[in-house]
């Protein structure tokens, strides 16, 4: 026996850390996986305000990757929106105008650069190019 648990990997939803339901977005339906866990909810949501504000670096290279991948992944996913909707007017351009950096950053230049993480940037390109 390996040791691992013949039923992993678990999806998340039967981890208590995603739900499934459908929503319906009027011209068609769509599946969505909100977080059942509020403070789960308010942890990422607090990680992607302090990185875009309290813990900005003004490099990206220097930036901790699981947090940069989480504001992408946000941007993505069509919800900062919603992660910044209890940011300040003033946080809330901060905010929007640090992630429009982000994005216009070029991941074929930054996954070149000493110390660069190229799978990260090569996901990036994947997403927004």
């Amino acid at each position: 026996s390996s040791g691992i648990n013949a039923e992993w990997p678990l999806r998340p939803g039967e981890k208590g850390i995603l739900t499934t339901e459908k929503q319906n977005f009027v011209v068609f339906d769509m599946t969505t996986h909100p977080l059942l866990d509020q403070c789960q909810k308010q942890g990422v949501i607090k990680k992607i305000q302090d990185t875009l504000l309290s813990r900005w670096i003004n490099d990206p290279q220097r930036m901790d990757k699981r947090a940069l991948a989480l504001v992408y992944l946000a941007q993505a996913s069509e919800v900062l929106e919603h992660a910044f909707s209890s940011l300040s007017d003033e946080d809330y351009d901060l905010a929007m105008k640090r992630v429009r950096e982000l994005l216009d950053l070029d991941p074929d230049m930054e996954a070149v650069k000493d110390g660069a993480d190229e799978v990260l940037w090569a996901v990036v390109a994947s997403f927004f190019k």
